[in-house]
């Protein structure tokens, strides 16, 4: 006969008080609905498809962002290292010899590419929304000062790097591009993603060949505020780094450029930030590794894969990203300090007027500004 024990282990009291703790933290409110266990909030199982597809979409950019430059590094290190193919790591080593200047010559830009549905899934995710407030001659260049920059810039890209808003129905004949740090085309393989999709170097050079080289319909997608401004990227908070920013002005003055407030409203609210207020020991690292490097690096969270509460995806979180109107710019070869100053006080007026006319129907009280820092 075949003899079969079972060992019952009973729980001690306070090992079930430690259980039914455990278990009130935990809020099962259906297959179907959000699941909250100890403060974080998971996504339900029946999400529809098409949500499902947005936060993929969303998910491959991030990670793209922050990590596949470095990534496509590693892997030409691997194989030219510990692999028997060798010699294809050399052979883009000569081809990017020869091609290194690219991203300050207008890119390389593939419409297919721009064109992927993917980056349709990506602007639904938000949604991310271009605003129009007046037509745009294609027969003249633009210089368009994005605000504010945010934690990743993620309305910039949406809008000028895809075409998941709908650039060239919005905007016909005008051909953006969209200005990053010139460290971003120096990863393999990454900088050729990058280009395609209508990125370039954020330099007075590359700015000048663009808009000296193609006399119109050149659209210049500038985040004007730059690395330092990420770190003032906080919910409810509009601090702009603008005040000593003359640099697109001048290239603006000299080629001749109209240049045209935009400003994102949501951007800031994608991400939570750690505390990093001025003066903190925080915001002292961050400012010595921007100095330093060229990238600011915010400590910042959003929400999960599937769950709401913590992760790297930005949240799901509605941006409207408005066009002001142009301000007609006069070629000036050599401009005087004096009309530096009275143009850059020209467009920050344009921005704020832009910013107060809108800021009410996109969720910003009344008694918030525009607030211009060094």
């Amino acid at each position: 006969m075949l003899s079969v024990s079972f060992e019952i282990n009973v729980l001690k009291p306070m090992e079930i008080d430690v259980f039914l703790l455990l278990l009130s933290k935990c809020n099962f409110s259906g297959m179907g609905r959000i699941m909250k266990i100890l403060g974080i909030e998971f996504a339900p199982l029946d999400v529809p498809f098409e949500r499902r597809l947005q936060t993929f979409a969303v998910f491959q950019w991030t990670f793209s962002f922050l990590f596949l430059g470095f990534g496509c590094l590693f892997l030409f290190l691997y194989v030219l290292i510990a692999t028997n193919y060798y010699y294809i790591p050399l052979l883009y080593a000569l081809y990017y010899y020869f091609d290194s200047q690219r991203s300050e010559r207008g890119g390389r830009r593939i419409n297919w590419i721009r064109r992927w549905k993917i980056w349709t899934h990506f602007a639904n995710y938000f949604p991310l929304e271009i605003v129009k407030t007046t037509e745009l001659d294609p027969n003249k260049n633009y210089i368009m000062g994005f605000h504010p920059h945010g934690v990743l810039s993620v309305s910039a890209f949406g809008n000028f790097a895809t075409e998941g808003t709908g650039w060239s129905k919005k905007f016909p004949g005008l051909t953006p591009y969209l200005m990053v740090l010139a460290g971003h085309f120096q990863f393999p393989l990454y900088r050729d993603y990058f280009m395609a999709g209508g990125g370039v170097a954020v330099t007075a050079s590359s700015m000048t060949h663009i808009l000296t080289k193609n006399k119109s319909g050149q659209a210049l997608g500038l985040v004007v505020g730059g690395a330092l401004e990420a770190l003032e990227a906080n919910p409810g908070q509009y601090n702009l780094k603008l005040k000593n920013k003359k640099g697109f002005i001048k290239i603006a003055l000299k080629t001749g450029t109209s240049l045209v407030p935009v400003y994102s409203f949501g951007e800031t609210d994608l991400y939570l930030q750690a505390d990093n207020k001025e003066g903190s020991f925080l915001r002292g690292i961050q400012n010595f590794m921007t100095a330093k490097f060229g990238f600011s690096p915010p400590l910042f969270h959003g929400r999960g894969i599937f769950n709401y509460t913590f992760g790297l995806l930005p949240f799901r979180k509605p941006v409207h990203t408005v066009f002001g109107k142009p301000i007609d710019v006069p070629k000036t070869e050599c401009p005087s300090q004096e009309k530096l100053d009275k143009l850059h006080k020209q467009y920050m007026d344009a921005l704020t007027l832009l910013f107060e006319e809108h800021k009410e129907k996109y969720g910003v009280p009344a008694d918030h500004h525009l607030n211009f820092i060094d």
